[in-house]
């Protein structure tokens, strides 16, 4: 036996065992077909083959982030917008997700497309930038229902982005600025009642007793001597300027 030879049967060999041994880590399993037939999951650790007759699919069991590209939509209340949202997702079942679906990301990904089309474009604008979570639930629902014959779970959905046009941006940003002038102008004029409300209390009390009128004057001159001014203006009662009454007999 040449050099050679040695050399070539040792090269089969060990190509040969390189084949009949895999060795799958603790997220992966092995669907392994036996003359095509499917015969079962195997994995992780080490799974050996039969050689020229068996063949394996590896999978992966590790969740998945799937970026679902922006889509136009247009909403209920007919407005277009540009929407973009991720998927989380994991294989659940191997055997289903290479039995079933030739390519269970690409189609996963093309459900997600699809189905946020179709979602988002029931829905009125302001309900899609108000109840963004009621929407995320309802997407996974529908997309996971889609992709459980495929063996895949969807764990959640999440709307990234709405990309409103210039002219509805323009005008959401004026209605804003009109509540809060609104919310402004209410809580100016709850502090005037409020300030009403209680001169008033203040005025009842003073009339009790018109000497606490007498003393109100006096403090109030004693805050104005307090300051550096050349003019002092005294409250007078208006009652003072009023003719006596003439009985009617003189």
């Amino acid at each position: 036996m040449t050099i050679f030879t040695l050399a070539l049967i040792i090269f089969l060999l060990i190509s040969l065992l390189s084949y009949m041994i895999r060795i799958l880590n603790e997220y992966e399993r092995a669907v392994v077909f036996r003359l095509g037939r499917y015969i079962g999951v195997k994995g992780p650790g080490l799974v050996i083959l039969l050689p020229f007759i068996d063949t394996m699919q590896k999978v992966s069991l590790r969740l998945v982030a799937l970026d679902v590209p922006s889509q136009d939509v247009i909403t209920k209340d007919n407005v277009s917008i540009k929407v973009n949202a991720v998927v989380y997702f994991r294989v659940v079942h191997p055997e289903k997700a290479i039995l079933e679906i030739e390519d269970y990301f690409y189609a996963t990904s093309q459900i997600a497309q699809t189905t946020l089309r179709s979602v988002l474009g029931e829905v009125e604008l302001d309900e899609i930038l108000a109840h963004r979570e009621k929407l995320n639930l309802k997407l996974q629902e529908i997309i996971d229902k889609q992709t459980d014959n495929w063996g895949v779970k969807v764990m959640a959905v999440e709307i990234k982005h709405v990309d409103l046009p210039e002219e509805m941006r323009r005008a959401m940003a004026r209605q804003a600025e009109a509540e809060r002038e609104r919310r402004a102008k209410i809580i100016a004029a709850e502090g005037e009642y409020q300030a009403a409300q209680k001169l008033r209390e203040a005025a009842d009390i003073l009339a009790q007793n018109p000497i606490t009128i007498q003393l109100r004057y006096l403090q109030t001159l004693i805050e104005i001597s307090s300051e550096k001014t050349t003019t002092i203006a005294f409250p007078i009662p208006l009652e003072l300027f009023k003719l006596p009454n003439q009985n009617k007999g003189a």
